[in-house]
């Protein structure tokens, strides 16, 4: 009997989940980055009026639900970026780590540049964890998962505090403050131009976010695990298998659905007076309640859980072909992943900046800047979608890519190219 016709999608069709979900991550960036005014805090902008109901609302709901979580997916695709390469690279039978490396110090490059508008800038840390994943590469999964669970339940905040300042007991300051993606408040510098913000981002405000990021809290080592758990399932070829596997998909979501709720529970039942402001304790020193780190491992669990659901949540939805031709408009977007973010930090500084509109935009509330950030997204999906009808890569992603191999890259599409399919008898 002959076997029915059938379409089967190359590699690169059914990855475009991959670019879909990049785009879906940097959309809870962006908002996340607004309502933070993009860490521009002046003390020349007055402060803004009480919040309006709609402002406690969005401001509640970007805490809870896209704070930490939507980066933390940007996290782990560029882990799974890293083995996609290194995999393409191998079946030509070529060891790409040392492009790789090199891939990286242009990253570097190209975040210090990025800093220069604003100081959130993640790409020099992307760039450094690039690095660790290289040596990383030769150690077997079960080694990697070893050590994202290490990061992931605090293990290098034990050596940080040090375990004799760890006790057993009732907190010694108490707070009902878990330690987030956003970075402390600090005495900023009014910067009135450019180049003195750029100065103070790249020097006083780049210090104290690394500080805060690995010395105070545990954000920082959360995006390693993050990277290298991207890896782990890239080696899985979980992604090739996405289109497929549409009930493991929808089981994974109800698995980190169900994670994410029991978390929770356990985080309420053991109740705010037992939280500690661990990132005062880890700032000023003193002892630190053995509780304390309890919770915030809790809470780093809790964060990954959740951004697992938002993930298998989107990937779910992106199987069913009714609704795949509408998120399949974030592909582009995704695509450009790179220059998107860079764009999204440039136009941050423009609407916070002391050289830009800071004074405008730093007194509106949660809601306003909450759409806001809804339009500017808006307006890069739909540049996006125009710019990959004519080009291969997007700006930045061609410029790197072209300084990654020393050699200037096709940018342009060849016109009335058709699109590729296997037909299989």
């Amino acid at each position: 009997m002959m076997k029915e016709n059938k379409i089967i999608p190359t590699p690169s069709q059914r990855m475009t989940v991959i670019d879909a979900l990049r785009g879906f991550a940097l959309l809870g960036v962006i908002l996340m980055h607004m309502l933070d005014h993009f860490g521009y805090l002046f003390s020349n902008v007055q402060h803004q009026l009480s919040p309006t109901m709609w402002d406690t609302v969005i401001q509640w709901f970007t805490d809870r639900m896209i704070k930490g979580k939507f980066i933390s997916i940007f996290s782990f695709l560029f882990g799974l970026s890293f083995y996609i390469q290194m995999d393409r690279a191998s079946k030509k039978g070529i060891d790409f780590r040392g492009r790789f490396l090199w891939r990286m110090a242009l990253l570097f490059v190209i975040g210090l540049i990025g800093m220069c508008f604003t100081y959130v800038d993640i790409l020099t840390i992307y760039a450094v964890f690039g690095v660790v994943l290289v040596f990383l590469f030769p150690l077997r999964n079960w080694v990697l998962m070893l050590i994202v669970s290490l990061l992931l339940v605090g293990v290098p905040s034990l050596f940080l505090i040090g375990f004799d300042n760890i006790v057993i007991g009732q907190p010694a300051i108490t707070a009902i403050s878990v330690v987030s993606e956003q970075l402390p408040a600090d005495n900023t510098i009014e910067s009135v131009t450019f180049f003195q913000t750029a100065k103070e981002n790249l020097t006083i405000k780049n210090s104290n976010k690394l500080k805060y990021q690995f010395l105070y809290s545990d954000v920082g080592y959360l995006v390693l695990a993050l990277f290298i758990f991207g890896f782990i399932v890239g080696r899985l070829r979980f992604f090739e298998q996405v289109n497929i596997r549409k009930k493991r998909n929808v089981r994974l979501f109800l698995l980190f659905l169900l994670a994410t709720f029991a978390l929770l529970v356990i985080i309420k039942l053991i109740g705010p007076q037992e939280h500690v402001d661990l990132l005062k304790v880890r700032m000023e020193g003193g002892e630190v309640p053995l509780i304390a780190l309890v919770m915030s491992a809790l809470n780093n669990l809790s964060t990954v859980s959740m951004s697992g659901m938002w993930a298998m949540g989107f990937i779910s939805l992106y199987q069913v072909e009714g609704v795949r031709k509408y998120l399949d408009i974030l592909t582009p977007y995704g695509r450009m992943g790179l220059t998107n973010y860079e764009i999204q930090n440039v136009i941050g500084a423009i609407l916070f900046s002391g050289w830009g509109f800071g004074s405008v935009f730093g007194t509106k509330g949660a809601a306003v800047l909450f759409v806001l950030g809804l339009l500017i997204y808006a307006l890069q999906v739909i540049i996006s979608q125009y710019w990959v009808k004519r080009f291969l890569y997007g700006p930045l992603e061609w410029l790197w890519r072209s300084g990654t191999y020393l050699k200037w890259q096709p940018f342009k599409k060849k016109q009335n190219r058709e699109k590729s399919t296997v037909v299989v008898e």
